[in-house]
């Protein structure tokens, strides 16, 4: 099949999709103001800074999709005069605002903390009030991988919490969800309505940023379906083609939502090996309207991060069962410049290459070598 795809966003997820894309023939353009990103090694780069850089981009690609759910709506606006966005601007619209995206959640009945929206030092000191401490402060549009947050656990902290994330005007306070761990189920939706949804993924962060995912998550068998339900609800409504993401969190209530993700997501990189269709090349059918490819796990994976330095890549090609990816990016306190997928065949195997990838790699993760998966 000849086509090609336009992507907003250069970055990591735009390179593996273009991977993803190139055995089938489809090529991909990128609207990136850096053109050393990590997709420029993958296709045409159109550089997002210059004067009628959205015209060419459009000019580029029969359809269109996104790597990165901050895509400017304007530009998506000028697009969608012309030809096709995969996702829907819907799903963008809300995923970039989290008071939208809880209401859609309380619309479909899909769990979620009590909330209140706040746009002032009194309207936050009146959701103190009504939803309790502690509280999760959020700016309701801009924030990811733990910025824009503030964890407001006494009266005290209310002015610090205004002062510090107050600027954004526009916030959003939960009450504190109190889970025993994190998941996130990833599912793509095709064109002809066609849903498929992958394993769990238990997820672990270091200093914010999600660390390493396990798949399947452990003792999710009752989990599995309620979060495909959930996800599903979500698809069907938004009538959205291509791959989502819900996050979520695991309470003794039973499972809440905690955001959305209207793209193909890092806890679901594991799927390039693990699983007989990855969340790039699923995406790229969905975008491209070809049939859906089977969602089913080969083996049992953990993922694990590359977090502000490379290790060395001999040492872990080294390791058996092991899977490099690099992202072609510059080393920086706190970036994701890479990914190792992990294999393994049984649980003596898991912890032993997890304790030789905790000594390889240069920034410490918290890989235990009791890690639980269902083998």
């Amino acid at each position: 099949m000849d086509k090609t795809i336009g992507i907003f966003g250069g970055g990591q997820l735009g390179r593996m999709m273009a991977q993803a894309a190139l055995p089938l023939n489809i090529q991909c353009t990128f609207f990136e103001a850096n053109r050393d990103c990590p997709a420029a090694q993958m296709g045409q780069v159109i550089d997002a800074q210059l004067d009628q850089a959205i015209e060419t981009f459009i000019e580029s690609a029969e359809v269109f999709s996104l790597e990165f759910e901050n895509t400017p709506l304007a530009d998506v606006d000028q697009l969608i005069k012309h030809k096709q966005i995969h996702p829907p601007r819907q799903a963008l619209a809300i995923a970039q605002n989290r008071l939208l995206e809880k209401a859609l959640f309380d619309q479909l009945d899909i769990p979620v903390a009590a909330y209140r929206a706040v746009d002032s030092l009194q309207s936050l000191e009146q959701a103190v009030r009504e939803l309790g401490l502690p509280i999760v402060l959020k700016t309701a549009t801009g924030g990811y991988d733990g910025k824009g947050q503030f964890v407001l656990r006494t009266a005290d902290q209310i002015a610090e919490a205004w002062a510090e994330l107050g600027r954004a005007k526009h916030l959003v306070a939960e009450s504190f969800v109190s889970f025993s761990r994190e998941v996130s189920i990833i599912a793509v939706r095709g064109q002809d309505g066609d849903v498929k949804t992958w394993p769990l993924a238990e997820n672990h962060h270091h200093h914010g940023i999600l660390s390493h995912s396990i798949v399947p998550a452990p003792n999710s068998a009752k989990l599995q379906g309620v979060a495909q339900d959930y996800i599903t609800r979500l698809l069907n409504h938004l009538n959205y083609v291509g791959v989502l993401t819900l996050e979520l969190f695991v309470t003794e209530q039973g499972l809440y939502a905690n955001e959305m993700a209207p793209r193909v997501h890092n806890s679901g990189h594991w799927s390039i090996e693990g699983a007989v269709c990855s969340q790039f090349e699923n995406h790229i059918r969905a975008v491209a309207g070809l049939p859906l490819g089977s969602t089913e796990l080969i083996r049992p994976t953990v993922m694990v991060n590359i977090i502000g330095e490379h290790p060395a890549t001999a040492e872990v090609l080294a390791l058996s069962g092991a899977h490099l990816h690099l992202y072609n990016k510059t080393e920086r306190e706190g970036r994701k410049i890479g990914h190792i997928t992990l294999m393994p065949t049984d649980h003596a195997e898991l912890t032993n290459l997890c304790r030789q990838l905790a000594e390889i790699l240069p920034v410490p993760l918290a890989l235990t070598t009791d890690m639980q998966i269902d083998f």
